[in-house]
């Protein structure tokens, strides 16, 4: 099975679009090569055609993910390709990231970062156009590709694309071609051996952080956290926890949004929400515990999400949403240290950090807040 990320079924597209424009031959199937020397990949096309005259160009592939509950498997992708003459094909780099010779547009079903309305595509994307599109480029050509999800913007919302500032589509984001199955075993795994790998280094000083997929990676290297300190984690943070503490980490740090960590303040240690939910029972549960009024409680436990919830309790009562937030960071150093002596008594030091939809960091436990100043990004109760 063909198990790509979103970025790979775009630039198949991409690709078989310029090779009809430039006057090959259609083919079902497009050889992508890969960065950094890995062996190239065969990806599936669906069709391709000129338009306008044969002034441009469109190809169609759809995503397989090889994941039944992935939120972009099955999503069709529509890959528009135009050439222009001109001085271009230089190494020089326009604003966007991309070589003067490639003009990207981002289309309708496409992720835009809300406070640029840039493009949300990661480095691995961009590199994969390139390396990919050039070669087949007539000489002192430009070339405009746009992509269109035309069922983007719809799966978009049912995704936390939102919480890391991102609106009106998937992203294209990933860091590899292969699919990584962050509730799968191998992610374990690989997660396993990466974090002994890191604690073996002669230079580790006994400091992680764990971070849970892309964009909480981004975000953490945004704020200047040890990118040497950091592992991307998938769900099995449980698991994860216990191999740290058995590998000789004395400080720990779970940095993420809030509504994956929402999960460990309550106890639950796999965060895949096809396997683990109650994120609405165990806000409810928080503001419990810390005396809200019964009013805001049923506003809570009625909400359609916990970031819902906690946008509407920001508009009735700021205050009783830093207690929520608060009492949160704590529950989760809290059960994240009875959870690793379950199996093994240790005096590892776990801190939590929580940042919301807008990429902003709202709060952090006692320990997190130690943790993250130590940094030098300085953060107030």
């Amino acid at each position: 099975m063909n198990q790509f990320t979103l970025p790979v079924w775009v630039v198949a597209a991409a690709k078989s679009a310029t090779n009809i424009l430039i006057g090959n031959k259609f083919r079902d199937k497009e050889r992508i090569d890969l960065p950094n020397k890995e062996e190239s990949i065969s990806v599936p096309i669906s069709s391709s055609a000129l338009l306008d005259n044969g002034k441009r160009s469109l190809a169609v592939s759809h995503c397989q993910s090889g994941l039944p509950l992935d939120i972009t498997r099955g999503v069709e992708i529509w890959a528009y390709i135009q050439l222009s003459k001109g001085s271009f094909q230089s190494k020089g780099k326009v604003q966007n990231g991309f070589p003067d010779w490639l003009d990207f547009h981002a289309g309708y079903g496409v992720g835009k970062f809300q406070s640029s309305d840039q493009p949300c595509i990661s480095q691995f994307a961009r590199d994969l156009l390139c390396i990919n599109l050039y070669p087949l480029l007539p000489k002192g050509s430009s070339i405009k590709v746009e992509i269109i999800l035309p069922e983007g913007k719809d799966r978009a919302s049912k995704t936390s694309n939102e919480a890391f500032g991102v609106v009106d589509g998937l992203s294209l984001i990933g860091t590899q071609a292969e699919v990584q199955i962050s509730a799968s075993p191998d992610q374990l795994k690989n997660c396993k051996e990466i974090l002994h790998h890191k604690c073996s280094e002669a230079k580790f000083d006994g400091c992680l952080t764990f971070v849970i997929g892309e964009n909480g990676m981004d975000l953490a290297l945004k704020h200047g956290l040890p990118a040497n300190q950091i592992i991307k984690t998938g769900n099995w943070l449980g698991p994860l926890l216990v191999a740290a503490a058995e590998n000789g980490v004395k400080k720990l740090l779970l940095f993420g949004y809030h509504g994956k960590l929402i999960k460990l303040s309550g106890g639950v240690f796999h965060t895949h929400h096809h396997l683990a939910d109650g994120r609405i029972e165990i806000l409810t549960s928080l503001a419990f515990r810390e005396g809200i009024s019964f009013d805001l409680i049923e506003l809570i436990s009625k909400s359609t999400s916990v970031e819902n919830a906690l946008l509407t309790l920001e508009v009735n009562n700021p205050v009783a949403v830093s207690l929520i937030w608060s009492r949160m960071a704590k529950e989760i150093e809290k059960k994240s240290i009875s959870y690793v002596n379950r199996y093994l008594s240790s005096s590892m030091e776990i801190g939590s950090v929580l940042f919301d939809r807008k990429r902003q960091i709202r709060w952090a436990g006692f320990e997190g807040l130690k943790q993250i100043n130590s940094f030098g990004l300085i953060l107030k109760r």
